[in-house]
């Protein structure tokens, strides 16, 4: 029973995956009229990502999000609330370093801009947003403040940052932003404030614990966009 279940579970990871290789495959053939190119590697590369992406969702429900949800719960032990947002801020700007997508992003930009913007400089600025995005919402979920009172601000402080900083650093900051939201800080990040919000008084699960990963991004856009800031002095 427990091995049907496991081949119903990565026929599912299997049909995920499906849609857009067929997609892409049948564009390549039929209306672009190009041949795949070793094809064989394709399959064998096709099957390794289905296991992959399954062996990985299955890791995550059983370690990060266990472990981000209990830590989460446990947070409000810590004596001080300084002491909770220092450490989302820490925990956040550690995890985005280990991003896969936002580690290939900052490769590509390094590439185009002809090495001007070092690869672990874009890095570390972005995950000193995603840590300082990661503190406010925490400070949010522990004070119960609404969204629109952190969200609206934020929102003005972009706005003057982007007429400020070069064209091409506001578009990297809007990559940079999507490119944090992966499959190590979705999770583990979002387990934590989801812990910490079932445990504080008078705060809903609903309200507080999900909006955490966009406030993160909003911080990783403000971190980028000064780092284009600093590069003009």
């Amino acid at each position: 029973m427990k091995n049907l279940e496991g081949l119903n579970a990565l026929w599912e990871t299997a049909r995920s995956v499906l849609p857009i290789s067929a997609f892409l495959i049948l564009f390549q053939v039929l209306v672009l009229r190009k041949p795949i190119e070793n094809f064989k590697n394709f399959v064998f590369g096709f099957l390794l990502s289905v296991f992959g992406l399954h062996f990985f969702l299955k890791g995550v429900s059983m370690s990060l999000i266990p472990l981000g949800n209990s830590v989460g719960k446990n947070l409000i032990d810590l004596k001080y609330k300084w002491s909770i947002v220092v450490f989302s801020f820490i925990l956040g700007y550690f995890a985005t370093l280990v991003e896969p997508a936002l580690k290939a992003l900052a490769l590509e930009v390094e590439e185009i801009s002809v090495g001007a913007i070092p690869c672990t400089t874009l890095i570390h600025a972005v995950a000193i947003g995603f840590g300082g995005g990661m503190a406010i919402g925490m400070f949010k979920i522990l004070n119960s403040i609404p969204n629109t009172k952190v969200i609206l601000p934020i929102l003005l402080v972009i706005a003057v940052l982007t007429y400020l900083a070069p064209d091409e650093f506001v578009a990297i900051a809007m990559d940079s932003a999507s490119s944090t939201t992966g499959p190590v800080n979705i999770p583990l990040n979002m387990a934590v404030a989801i812990g910490l919000s079932t445990i504080v008084e008078n705060a809903d699960p609903l309200l507080n614990g999900f909006g955490i990963i966009g406030l993160t991004s909003l911080g990783a856009v403000m971190s980028v966009l000064v780092l284009g800031i600093l590069t003009k002095f």
